[in-house]
């Protein structure tokens, strides 16, 4: 099959193409016929070795952590799925690699395609709403009338995760810019702040939950918007304890870990409120709760543009560069 890989870690100019053995699905696993997938900022972290200490991938990699497609094969203890079936899934972890067009996926990672979107829409959506759903509803268990501020609404998570907030009856709040406004306030901004006139946090307050997309400075200010026993769930943040137990790690790494993100969880106690980081995990039966919401017309994909297979490394370069204006990138395999 042919795939996009690395066989170091460096920056795009180490992807590139090349032919690789097809996948032997093991006896739990799904063989899919790639037809979609999508590109997310965790594939520039991993193709750039941000994460070789705590995630030590056997190199040559591909690359690509979103899929939709096509069952072409299935292990003989899987139950769930035949050959034929459309689904979708972002993989496992350690089991990455959706810039090909085969991939075998463990059963209980994948699920059946919405019925009403395509699959390139479908290849948006795994990582972003899984991402939406494990932060909003399993670690801030967010309650109707809640306050609950998005940063940057109008990308990959952000677009998802605003038409989930709204469906789980809170008061939204993001921050985008003025081009996007129209957008975010569709998908479900009740509040829309521009970041590039505004400081949000001369303008938000009293919030239960930040969503935080973007780490650094914009982390500080969140922790000051909340109110007290309110929770920031951060995928850009530093990494703490929590996850580094959910991800196994050794002692050491624990600790280090720990160590990271302690001035946050200081600033963060100081306030009364609490700090959290969100490392998405595969999960097809959540995948499969955010399919039934995409068929009742409560979430929909977003999607920037889509290229061709054969311009892998040029939708990286376009989404690293922040070009898109709102929503995904997504890789059409034919």
């Amino acid at each position: 099959m042919k795939a996009y890989l690395i066989e170091k870690y460096g920056d795009q100019s180490a992807v590139h193409a090349a032919k690789m053995p097809d996948p032997k699905p093991g006896a739990d696993d799904v063989l899919v016929k790639i037809h979609a997938a999508s590109v997310n900022p965790l594939d520039f972290k991993i193709r750039d070795g941000d994460f070789k200490r705590i995630l030590p991938y056997r190199l040559p990699l591909v690359l690509g952590n979103d899929l939709a497609g096509v069952v072409v094969k299935i292990g003989s203890a899987v139950t769930r799925f035949a050959v034929g079936d459309e689904v979708y899934a972002r993989p496992d972890i350690d089991r990455i690699g959706t810039f090909a067009e085969l991939i075998a996926v463990h059963q209980n990672d994948l699920a059946h395609k919405p019925t009403t979107l395509t699959m390139t829409e479908a290849a948006s959506l795994p990582l972003v709403a899984l991402t939406s759903w494990q932060a909003l509803v399993e670690k801030a268990q967010v309650r109707p009338g809640q306050k609950v501020l998005i940063h940057a609404g109008s990308g990959g998570v952000g677009t998802i995760a605003l038409q989930l907030a709204r469906h789980l009856g809170t008061h939204v709040a993001t921050t985008a810019s003025a081009a996007n406004t129209a957008l975010v306030k569709e998908l479900g901004a009740d509040v829309v702040v521009d970041y590039r006139t505004q400081d949000f946090e001369e303008v938000l307050d009293g919030y239960d939950v930040v969503l935080d997309t973007l780490g650094g400075k914009t982390l500080e200010k969140s922790l000051r918007i909340l109110r007290p026993g309110g929770k920031v769930i951060s995928i850009a943040g530093p990494p703490d304890a929590a996850f580094a137990r959910e991800l196994g790690a050794n002692p050491v790494l624990r600790q280090a870990m720990n160590a990271l993100s302690f001035t946050t969880r200081r600033h963060a106690k100081r306030r009364g409120v609490a700090y959290s980081f969100l490392f998405m995990k595969a999960d097809g039966e959540q995948l499969r709760g955010i399919t039934r919401l995409v068929d009742a017309g409560k979430v929909r994909p977003v999607v920037d543009r889509v290229v061709p297979f054969e311009q892998t490394r040029e939708a990286m370069e376009y989404a690293e560069k922040g070009s898109a204006k709102a929503g995904k990138v997504v890789i059409a395999m034919a």
